[in-house]
């Protein structure tokens, strides 16, 4: 087991195979083609072949044809067991002094961040409805990471036709909550924004990544306002079903890795 802890440090202590496995830590589940990778990262095919064989070599990541397409993801029971050995071996078993796993009992709600790239659509619906169906559990905050100075009208059309308060909702920029206290739980709930190495926040929060297609993207190239409308419905809809999965999870009994898988659970059972 040492050895292959070893091959796996040795592999990851490369900068650029340390972000291929970054960003697919951020974008997990999910299943990225290599040229989207390159594509984000900046790295020329034949590098991020050499990268991802390298990676794939250790076990921590593995890959999937979907047509004529390679599919690349994190092989999650790997990274769980390697850093498990590490936490093991450092603290002697004592894992509390090394990473926390009391149940999380807070004297106060959960802090919540949604996170996608303009703060004008999914983010904001994330952020109303949780703020709606967990206003005694969780305080609840969007951003992102490149706001615009509005949200989109139709945002807040489909909000209030569902009866939610849109009064304090505005976009913002994620670099504006650094002094912010800790947040418990930071999910990313559009592709760019995971693609992206964002700001480090306070706090160790538990992070997911559920994506949802953009509902501005599609709008703009719908055929009728119906159609665009139904972008924004579906989007509205996709997150409120994975934030009803969220809030009926037991938090207060669970350690922090129950937490976490939970939180992969609920994007690979309600994924695009």
């Amino acid at each position: 087991m040492e050895k292959e802890i070893a091959e796996i440090l040795a592999v990851l202590g490369h900068p650029q195979r340390l972000a291929v496995f970054r960003l697919l830590t951020r974008r997990y589940p999910d299943q990225l083609p290599a040229g989207e990778i390159g594509q984000i990262l900046g790295l020329r095919p034949s590098t991020l072949s050499a990268y991802l064989a390298a990676l794939m070599q250790t076990g921590l990541l593995a890959k999937e044809r979907v047509g004529t397409s390679l599919l690349y993801r994190i092989e999650m029971e790997v990274v769980q067991t390697t850093f498990g050995f590490l936490l093991d071996d450092c603290c002697r078993g004592r894992v509390s002094d090394c990473l926390s796993l009391a149940p999380r009992k807070p004297a106060r709600r959960y802090r919540v961040l949604f996170v996608c790239t303009g703060n004008s659509a999914r983010s904001i619906f994330a952020e109303a409805l949780l703020r709606e169906l967990g206003a005694d559990r969780f305080e609840v905050h969007s951003a992102g990471t490149h706001p615009g100075s509005t949200i989109n009208p139709q945002t807040v059309t489909l909000l209030q036709q569902q009866c939610h308060d849109v009064g304090g909702l505005f976009s913002k920029d994620l670099g504006s909550l650094a002094d912010e206290p800790p947040f418990d739980f930071v999910f990313t709930v559009c592709d760019l924004a995971a693609n992206e190495d964002c700001p480090a926040l306070p706090g160790r929060p538990v992070s997911g990544h559920w994506g949802v297609p953009d509902p501005v993207a599609r709008a703009a190239q719908a055929r009728s306002p119906a159609e665009a409308a139904l972008a924004f419905r579906e989007a509205y809809g996709a997150l409120r079903r994975r934030i009803e999965a969220f809030i009926a999870l037991p938090l207060e009994s669970l350690d922090r890795l129950a937490v976490q898988r939970a939180v992969d659970d609920i994007a690979r059972r309600e994924g695009h």
